[in-house]
């Protein structure tokens, strides 16, 4: 056992001296920086903030964020006529169920960094967002079909020698109007936009922020 002690000693003792001549380097760092303030401090600490950029990034790779998404129906009532012509000689007026989406999101692609303010402490994030738009609508051919069509005389010959699709693309495309329509009056928007907040709060405070604000920018700016 004495042996054993007697071997521990000389290890100990360099691990002292290593450790105080350590101690010594970094005194004499300081002291010499003292004197000389133009020489920088290789010893000193620095507090890099990269918590802005990150997090920037962070949102910036959502790019556009759909955060809604609507079901809508609505019926188009088209009816053409012939001006002095009675409408069961000639005319016609077509009824049109039409079904469909429309989305709404977000676009996180244009944010900079006036964006997101961030607080000294870094516990409170506050994020500035363009307001949420509407996609264009989806009409779904299997929910969209013509419940009713009533042609004159002339206008049923007509369709039995040649029935064009040109009146149905004209279908679709005054159903995608009111769809777009029956988005806007629905408050698709505002539930994209509150999702969006949600989205957002979990994931920041998930990050360590403790308060998170996310505020959009004024309706009237929306195109």
């Amino acid at each position: 056992m004495r042996e054993d002690s007697s071997r521990r000693r000389p290890v100990l003792s360099r691990v002292v001296s290593l450790a105080l001549v350590a101690v010594m380097v970094l005194v004499a760092a300081g002291w010499v920086v003292g004197m000389f303030p133009s020489i920088s401090n290789p010893f000193r600490s620095e507090r890099v903030d990269r918590t802005q950029p990150s997090l920037l990034e962070a949102i910036g790779d959502l790019s556009e964020y759909r955060a809604a998404t609507g079901q809508f129906q609505v019926i188009v009532d088209v009816e053409d006529r012939t001006r002095f012509v009675p409408t069961f000689i000639r005319g016609e007026r077509t009824t049109f169920l039409a079904g469909g989406n429309v989305a709404a999101g977000v676009d996180f692609s244009g944010l900079d960094e006036d964006a997101i303010e961030v607080s000294e402490d870094g516990r409170t994030v506050r994020i500035t967002l363009p307001a949420a738009e509407l996609a264009d609508p989806v009409i779904e051919p299997e929910r969209s079909f013509v419940i009713n069509r009533e042609r004159g005389a002339l206008d049923r010959i007509g369709s039995v020698l040649s029935d064009s699709p040109t009146s149905e693309r004209e279908l679709y495309l005054l159903a995608a109007d009111e769809l777009a329509e029956a988005a806007r009056q629905s408050g698709l928007r505002e539930r994209a936009e509150q999702n969006t907040r949600e989205m957002l709060e979990t994931m920041l405070r998930s990050l360590g922020y403790e308060r998170v604000t996310v505020v959009f920018n004024d309706p009237s700016q929306r195109s």
